[in-house]
């Protein structure tokens, strides 16, 4: 069916027709068409002729405005409007049709008839040229092919879509915001950006999506399909395009240069992210406190602190993250994973951050200093934790009323209240509620004893039995008996 409209002396109406394959128009040659005095010029040019349309063309021209239509049964129609000989009117919306055919056609709208279905599939239709182009997708007949490509279509708007490629043609306007489109459908779900409709909803979870493929792909995920697996590591993913993108992790490609100072990505988004730093821009700010971000991930992140939201659990130990990165970093105590390794003494670590900290040990590098006494650090949370010593500031809190500058010494105290010893020697059993105390109780079974006299040579396992010891050498006696009467 075709929709046909004429302007003709301030009068417009719009016409449904139903059109036998127009693949038969083609077909046409030069012709000349009477009826009723009306005489009708038709000609075709030839591709050679206009190569600029990378088409051929047919044009057929009314004799009374000029207008000229691509097929001639659209111009017999018009000249009908013309005249007036509009004879059949629908009785549910009062649409016009120049034949009764047309008018039934229409009126399947209405009623839902089917009248033609297809023999594989059963699928029905309410035009025969409906099913005629559904059956190509049974038989792979592609009978409309692009002279420039070589592709081909199974229908002929699809060929007219794709030569747009090639021509650069771009019919259709947004009139919001300018953006062209090549084909109407396009600037359809394009609109929906401003309007905001999303007309496609998942009927598992209720989430809408303004894109039909973009509904499927996420029906996925409740289906737990990942059709898309990646050969190196055996990862799947939901999209095709997630696995393209994956797979640069192996091959180490990174297409995307930024071209202010040279740094690549191997995500479009990533490079997109990175120049907004070059631009100053940090479009995303918290409503909150009114930090700005230049990426709406890590604003995301941000709010978090804000909402105390972590929707990232531990599934061992049931721990929760705000964090997606941190529930990973964290699930390694699980899984014993260590993948940062010294190339210096060989010590591995479960975190980067950790592994540059230790480095720092070898390089003797201590980039962080207090503004107060000028004593350095390898980190900045050491400096942090040494501030206090100068502002006597003890923010960790005991129920028992005793205060700590440090975390992790208000939690080894805690012990002291629940009895827990979560330290354990692996040869005899023993417990502790320290981890150093551990270490050095271990040295018993061991042997080791890493601290030397450096006047006698002798050796201890305790750093406290080994000054003990040097007040031998020293003659130093730092204890005396408070009995005075004593000898």
């Amino acid at each position: 069916m075709a929709s046909v409209k004429l302007e003709d002396c301030s009068q417009t109406l719009e016409l449904n027709v139903n059109i036998k394959d127009e693949e038969e128009e083609e077909k046409i040659g030069k012709s000349v068409y009477h009826d009723k005095g009306d005489h009708v010029e038709t000609f075709s040019t030839s591709r050679e002729k206009q190569q600029e349309d990378h088409r051929a063309k047919r044009s057929h021209h009314c004799p009374h405005c000029e207008e000229i239509f691509p097929f001639l049964s659209k111009l017999k129609i018009h000249l009908k409007m013309q005249r007036g000989d509009i004879l059949y009117s629908c009785t549910d919306c009062e649409k016009r049709f120049t034949t009764s055919r047309a008018l039934t056609v229409h009126q399947r709208e209405h009623t839902g008839e089917k009248s033609y279905s297809c023999t594989d599939c059963g699928k029905c239709f309410n035009r025969s040229s409906k099913l005629t182009i559904h059956q190509r997708v049974h038989t792979g007949e592609k009978p409309y092919s692009c002279s420039d490509c070589g592709s081909s279509f199974s229908q002929y708007g699809h060929l007219k879509s794709h030569q747009r490629i090639h021509t650069g043609e771009k019919p259709y306007f947004c009139a919001d915001c300018g953006n062209s489109f090549t084909t109407s459908r396009a600037l359809t779900i394009h609109q929906r950006v401003h309007t905001g409709e999303k007309p496609y909803f998942c009927s598992d979870c209720g989430k809408s999506f303004s894109r039909l493929d973009t509904l499927k792909n996420h029906q996925l995920i409740h289906q737990g399909q990942k059709p898309y697996s990646c050969s190196d590591c055996g990862k799947c993913f939901i999209k095709s395009a997630k696995l393209t993108i994956h797979q640069r992790v192996h091959t180490g490609e990174k297409p995307y240069t930024c071209s202010d100072c040279g740094e690549s990505f191997s995500r479009l988004d990533a490079l997109k992210s990175h120049q907004l730093i070059h631009k100053g821009q940090k479009p995303y700010v918290c409503s909150d406190c009114g930090k700005s971000f230049s990426q709406l991930g890590n604003l995301k992140t941000h709010q978090r602190i804000h909402s105390g939201e972590k929707p990232f659990s531990c599934s061992d130990c049931g721990k929760v993250f705000s964090v997606s990165g941190n529930l990973k970093t964290h699930q390694r105590i699980h899984k014993g994973e260590k993948p940062f390794s010294c190339s210096d003494c060989g010590k591995s670590f479960s975190m980067s951050g950790n592994l540059k900290t230790h480095l720092r040990i070898h390089k003797g590098e201590k980039p962080y200093s207090c503004s107060d006494c000028g004593k350095c650090f390898k980190t900045s949370a050491e400096v942090n934790v040494h501030w206090r010593t100068h502002t006597g500031e003890k923010p960790y809190h005991c129920d028992c009323g005793k205060s700590f500058s440090r975390l992790n010494t208000l939690k080894t105290h805690q012990r002291i209240h629940t009895g827990e010893k979560p330290f354990s020697c692996s040869v005899c059993g023993k417990s502790f509620s320290v981890s150093c105390n551990l270490k050095t109780h271990q040295r018993i079974h061991t042997g080791e004893k890493p601290y030397s006299c450096s006047d006698c040579g002798k050796s201890f396992s305790i750093s406290g039995n080994l000054k003990t010891h040097q007040c031998i050498h020293k003659g130093e006696k730092p204890y005396s008996c408070s009995a005075r009467d004593k000898c």
